[in-house]
């Protein structure tokens, strides 16, 4: 049995329930026979540079048990790439090479045995690599990935840690903000509301399912899979307006048009090369939307992009999602205790669309996952690319938790 310390980080971008993913695993690593100590990553990789650690079984029971349904990630994050050496470059050779010798000597200080990342691909990515290099070096010690991502786009998995919570948020705010339309359709006969979620549509398909009928909002959802197509999309805004007297859009961050440029049309980048959205970028697709409904048919109405608050939204959090997250975390101390080493922890759905709802964990490759992703699947999405299928409210209900039952007036003319 393999002995010595553990520790844990936290990258890439919050979730509400990111904390008790983290909690689960210093849980079950103060209860293992084979982890003397855990460690946190104070801004996740970056502490192997700062030898910034923190010792989290100092941490009083109490404080734990809070972060368990404490929002955001209370170690710090990162979004920090290791360097990746194109081939023949010397230089970036080098530089690859020193992080990763500065890293390993990190290990060594600390006697890291059991190494736990909690994120998405490029933190699944950060842990393989790292304990890649670990073994090839004759290092001894067990990577285990924990996923993560409001996105819900990592492969291998039904769903992440996370995205629960965050698709109730969507579905909360597109329920109660669509209700502005509708009751201000004299004036402000339109909103959009858009979400986080560069390439993957997971998060404005949610918005689906708070809708009971087929007036509720909302009423279009533009998703990244399905191109933006400017004029179906006017078309669309003009008969739902026509039928009902408004209309309520949910669209994703990252939709592109048939040629795959953004709508955004944002022209700045992030530390990896990605195109910047939404705020940090100076444009958002929401509002370029809500340009053309102004522009072209002459409405008012009112764009919503809250950005990251989807990300840790605690008061609209699903209890389910802080379970999954836990155990997700404890599972991960198991695996690793058992000597598994170079995966990450998956959620598996066990039952079928119309049974209780029930999951397990499983097992992916890290490799795979970095490299991979998880795109909406065609079959949740209607063959005219602005709504969702009856398949993927089934397979989004769950998750979210029962939603909350709102009130219409019946509309009817009084009679002198």
């Amino acid at each position: 049995m393999l002995k010595g310390n553990a520790i844990v980080g936290q990258s890439g971008g919050p979730t509400t329930v990111i904390n008790s993913s983290m909690v689960g695993v210093v849980d079950a690593a103060l209860k293992s026979k084979c982890i003397q100590r855990i460690f946190g990553m104070r801004f996740g990789i970056e502490c192997m540079f700062d030898d910034f650690l923190l010792d989290l079984g100092k941490e009083s029971p109490a404080t734990l048990k809070l972060l368990r349904s404490t929002p955001s990630s209370a170690l710090g994050s990162t979004r920090r790439k290791l360097i990746k050496a194109e081939a023949g470059n010397k230089e970036q050779e080098a530089a690859s090479k020193k992080e990763f010798e500065r890293i390993l000597s990190q290990l060594k200080k600390y006697n890291i045995r059991y190494f736990f990342l909690i994120g998405g691909n490029d933190t699944m990515d950060t842990i393989h690599r790292v304990t890649e290099y670990a073994a090839e070096t004759g290092y001894e010690m067990i990577g285990v990935g924990i996923c993560k991502t409001v996105d819900n786009d990592l492969f291998g998995t039904d769903h992440t840690p996370g995205y629960p919570s965050a698709a109730r948020y969507v579905a909360l705010s597109v329920q109660q903000g669509g209700r502005l339309a509708r009751d201000m359709q004299r004036v402000d006969p339109y909103t959009i509301f858009q979400t986080v979620g560069r390439s993957a549509g997971w998060l404005p398909a949610a918005s689906v399912a708070g809708k009971r009928s087929p007036e509720d909002p909302p009423h279009i959802i533009l998703m990244p899979e399905a191109p933006f197509k400017k004029e179906d999309f006017l078309t669309a805004a003009q008969a739902a307006k026509k039928k009902y007297g408004w209309v309520s859009i949910c669209c994703g961050e990252g939709i592109t048009y048939t040629d795959g440029t953004p709508v955004a049309q944002a022209n700045k980048r992030d530390s990896h090369g990605n195109l910047e959205f939404g705020n940090k970028g100076g444009k958002c697709a929401g509002l370029v939307l809500h340009e053309l409904l102004r522009d072209e048919l002459g409405w008012r109405g009112e764009a919503q992009i809250v950005e990251s608050l989807q990300m840790c939204a605690s008061d609209r959090a699903v209890k389910l999602d802080f379970d999954e997250a836990y155990n997700a975390g404890r599972e991960a101390v198991r695996l690793a205790s058992a000597g598994t080493s170079g995966v990450m922890v998956t959620i598996e759905r066990l039952s079928k669309p119309g049974q209780p709802y029930k999951s397990g964990f499983g097992t992916i490759a890290l490799k795979e996952v970095a490299v991979e992703a998880k795109p909406m699947d065609k079959k949740y999405i209607t063959k005219d690319g602005m709504f969702v299928t009856k398949a993927f409210i089934d397979y989004v209900t769950p998750l979210v938790g029962p939603m909350p039952e709102y009130a219409s007036l019946t509309i009817k003319k009084a009679k002198a």
